[in-house]
């Protein structure tokens, strides 16, 4: 059989056409979505029926033949099997019991422990392998350190991750020591979506942008780089995508240092940018801009276009740079693929 064309793009091949997916695919812009999501009660509840996740993550692929699914979950379960609380205000987000120092880090559950919470995560993984296209590609993910520690040290989405940053700056060694258990515990959590038939992990790094200088080596690039050392040697030739969001000049060497087989990039670039700084290490994946997927029409075009041109001198996955949102059009999704197809 011909190597999945994502796995081609991520080992370093230039592709005629790149490969394609988009984050969120599974989500609240398509009908199905919603009335599976009805059919749950609940969001987390969604998260924990294997058979609802599965569900959802493969109503993308039905509908428009993406050349990978990425497993329905949210990054926010990992600090829930870690003993964290965990609960969703309706039109507001997740909300989280919060960690303040060295003694909430130390009250988390054992690491080895995640898999008990977890494990329904893992028999989704394992249902999609099943079901999946053979063409399709399965995207296993986890939330990157930083950016799960953040939520669980404030509880919630912060527009600058204010209390992470304090508590990093109050207490250095508390706040070390809670990235160490989130990376040791990621790593589990990822080789067991590998165990379970994931063909590819990713890192999302969301609130990457908000580290600076020597806080952006220590923080977002350390863990990552421990985490895919880890994986891969765990699981030798897996391939690992990393999304350090908003990363700017962080994106360059990103990795190399890391050894990340792509790099995710969101729109605080331009795609020539990319092309001239990120993508010589190896794949990129972006990073059209999500409002297209809600405006459509010849700007939708024309700049799926010139996304598709700026990389073709290098190994891409084509992709959105960040997660399309509820108010898109599925018709816009449509035509966006057809172009790049097309282009």
């Amino acid at each position: 059989m011909t190597k999945k064309t994502i796995l081609r793009a991520l080992a370093g091949e230039t592709l005629p056409t790149p490969p394609i997916w988009m984050m969120r695919q599974a989500g609240r812009y398509l009908p199905e979505y919603r009335a599976t999501r009805a059919e749950a009660g609940d969001f987390l509840k969604l998260c924990y029926n294997p058979e609802l996740a599965a569900e959802v993550t493969l109503q993308p692929i039905r509908r428009y033949g993406f050349d990978a699914a990425i497993l329905f979950a949210d990054i926010l379960l990992l600090p829930q099997a870690l003993g964290a609380d965990l609960w969703f205000e309706t039109g507001e987000g997740p909300r989280l019991s919060t960690i303040g120092d060295m003694a909430g880090v130390r009250a988390l559950r054992p690491i080895a422990d995640i898999h008990e919470t977890l494990a329904p995560i893992y028999e989704t993984v394992k249902l999609l392998a099943a079901e999946l296209p053979r063409e399709t590609t399965l995207i296993g993910f986890a939330g990157a350190p930083w950016t799960v520690a953040t939520y669980m040290i404030a509880g919630r989405g912060t527009k600058d991750q204010g209390p992470a940053h304090a508590l990093k700056s109050s207490d250095r060694a508390a706040f070390s020591a809670l990235i160490d258990v989130i990376t040791e515990a990621t790593i589990l959590y990822l080789s067991a979506q590998v165990s379970a038939g994931a063909e590819v992990v990713k890192l999302f790094d969301s609130w990457a942008g908000s580290l600076k200088g020597q806080d952006f080596t220590d923080f977002a690039v350390k863990p990552a780089a421990r985490i895919i050392s880890a994986l891969k040697a765990m699981h030798p030739g897996l391939p690992v995508i990393a999304f350090p969001r908003e990363g700017g000049d962080g994106y360059v060497g990103f990795a190399r240092a890391t050894g990340a087989d792509c790099v995710a990039i969101d729109n605080s670039v331009t795609p020539e940018w990319a092309a001239a700084h990120v993508q010589i290490d190896g794949c990129v994946q972006g990073n059209l801009a999500p409002h297209h997927m809600v405006s459509g029409g010849q700007e939708l075009v024309e700049a799926t276009r010139h996304v598709v041109k700026a990389f073709r001198g290098g190994p891409h996955i084509f992709n959105l740079g960040h997660g399309i949102t509820p108010d898109a059009n599925p018709d816009n999704v449509q035509l966006m693929i057809d172009t790049v197809r097309e282009a």
